[in-house]
């Protein structure tokens, strides 16, 4: 009984981190994260991180900023908050500013 338990505790993990390994090499060479062997290897050496590491890399491939929401720092406002004052940024004259908003209110 023991030896089963222990190749169940063993062997289920061991068996998912060497095909997440396999797979991580095997989809580097084909999208084109080179090295494979670098990813394989990131993937062996942090169980599990270095899986989800490798995807959030692979999607930074596929990055297309004609479909980015946020290109040019834009970013929706809920319309119950339109109506508030902006906040400056670093591309605003501080000079522009009127009395009023460097007053604080």
């Amino acid at each position: 009984m023991r030896t089963g338990l222990l190749a169940i505790l063993i062997g289920i993990p061991l068996a998912w981190h060497l095909g997440l390994t396999a797979v991580a090499y095997y989809d580097a060479g084909r999208v084109g994260l080179e090295p494979p062997k670098k990813w394989a290897a990131i993937t062996f050496c942090l169980p599990l991180l270095g899986f989800f590491i490798y995807l959030f890399e692979r999607s930074e491939l596929s990055y297309d900023p004609e479909s980015d929401p946020y290109r040019g720092h834009n970013f929706n406002v809920h319309p119950s908050r339109a109506d508030d004052s902006p906040l400056p940024t670093r591309d605003d004259d501080p000079r522009s500013l009127s009395e009023d908003d460097e007053d604080g209110g």
